[in-house]
């Protein structure tokens, strides 16, 4: 059990996070409604946040940019091999150009334990 509790403060067997979206193509100024799915690691957990930054990323100059960020913050228990969901609520920009060849985004989600390392994910959407 001892192994098991240091193995996952260095990220073996940590819970996971996936951002679970209803398609990939978006208007500007529309609301997504989502989850966080949550799979519990080898050993229980103690949840601090979950951060879903919205980044544009402009091929031309290899930049990303943070539009914005949605933040979770959550005492939740995360049990070993439990899983749960997160809902997910993100209006996006009006402002923002479209995606194209050169400018495309993605949704970056780290979920945040008060002891071990972070569970990240990645999740492209096109701006339409």
């Amino acid at each position: 059990m001892l192994l098991r509790k240091y193995m996952s403060l260095l990220g073996v067997g940590s819970a996971i996070i996936d951002l679970i979206l209803p398609r990939e193509s978006y208007r500007r100024g529309e609301l997504i409604n989502g989850h966080f799915y949550i799979k519990g690691g080898t050993i229980e957990q103690q949840l601090k946040r979950i951060e879903c930054d919205l980044v544009m990323l402009d091929q031309s100059t290899e930049q990303e940019k943070v539009i914005d960020t949605a933040t979770v913050l959550s005492s939740k228990l995360i049990n070993s091999e439990e899983d749960n969901q997160v809902s997910f609520t993100f209006k996006l920009p009006e402002t923002i150009p479209t995606s194209s060849e050169r400018i495309s985004y993605r949704f970056k989600t780290r979920l945040t334990f008060n002891q071990g390392i972070e569970s990240k994910d990645q999740d492209i959407i096109q701006v339409i």
